[in-house]
């Protein structure tokens, strides 16, 4: 073959990699660093979450009337709070309630144990921990997530309240995060209930008399939750939202 004829191949100056086309790329089979580089990317990363996002979906897609429980994990079984836990729980699961956690133990092992006293369904959604979390024998239903955000679209997503015994940093970012949702309209007038007068007044006296003082929020802020020790109470609140929920729920 000539010198000129080669120069004149189609693929003669080609650089290897360059100038294919999308389905070529797409069928090129990947070299070991290629295939071990890309579990560690942001595409493949993306393509994880939302496998998570369908696992919750497909998982919960039957869940109609739900209630979710957050609060703290380090509350013993002895604790005064763990125990009235599990009596709201069992109460509104004899109002065919399924109750929905975070699987792990303190408030959430109490919260399902109280659905499982009631016989109604009750639902765990775990997280990925440095120090693993072990889902609480009290879970019929189980789903495992790897992203914070994930699991807190499936906490808020199937729930037609949300119940905040006593707990920390992880209970006040989950409360805050589900007042936002209520105040900015992307969620519904869903019921929110802290339980523990003792326990919330001072962050809500904080937030009435600097908060709502500074106006960093409005007045009416503070009527997107209630406050009560009372079980039956918490029953009467989530009752209510139920039946004066959208139709179209």
């Amino acid at each position: 073959m000539s010198q000129q004829s080669k120069s004149s191949s189609p693929d003669s100056n080609r650089i290897p990699g360059e100038h294919l086309t999308a389905d070529e790329r797409l069928f090129k089979p990947p070299t070991i660093i290629e295939r071990r580089a890309f579990v560690h990317t942001d595409p493949w990363r993306a393509l994880r979450i939302l496998g998570e996002f369908v696992e919750g979906f497909d998982e919960l897609a039957d869940v109609r009337a739900a209630v979710t429980f957050f609060g703290s994990a380090r509350m013993p079984v002895h604790d005064f709070w763990y125990q009235r836990t599990v009596e709201t729980a069992r109460l509104l699961g004899e109002n065919n309630f399924a109750i929905i956690t975070g699987a792990g133990s303190g408030v959430m092992e109490a919260a399902n144990r109280g659905a499982q006293e009631a016989g109604t369904l009750s639902i765990g959604l775990n997280i990925e921990l440095p120090e693993e979390q072990e889902v609480n024998p009290y879970v019929d239903r189980t789903v495992h997530f790897r992203y914070m955000f994930a699991r807190k679209t499936m906490l808020v997503k199937y729930s037609s309240a949300f119940i905040f015994p006593p707990g920390g940093y992880g209970t006040l970012d989950e409360l805050c995060e589900v007042l936002t949702l209520r105040q900015t309209g992307k969620i519904g007038a869903i019921p929110i209930v802290l339980m523990g007068e003792q326990y919330w007044d001072g962050f809500v006296s904080w937030l009435d008399s600097t908060v709502r003082a500074e106006g960093k929020i409005g007045p009416g802020d503070l009527d997107l939750f209630h406050l009560t020790d009372d079980p039956s109470r918490v029953v009467e609140i989530v009752l209510d939202g139920w039946r004066n929920r959208s139709p179209d729920v």
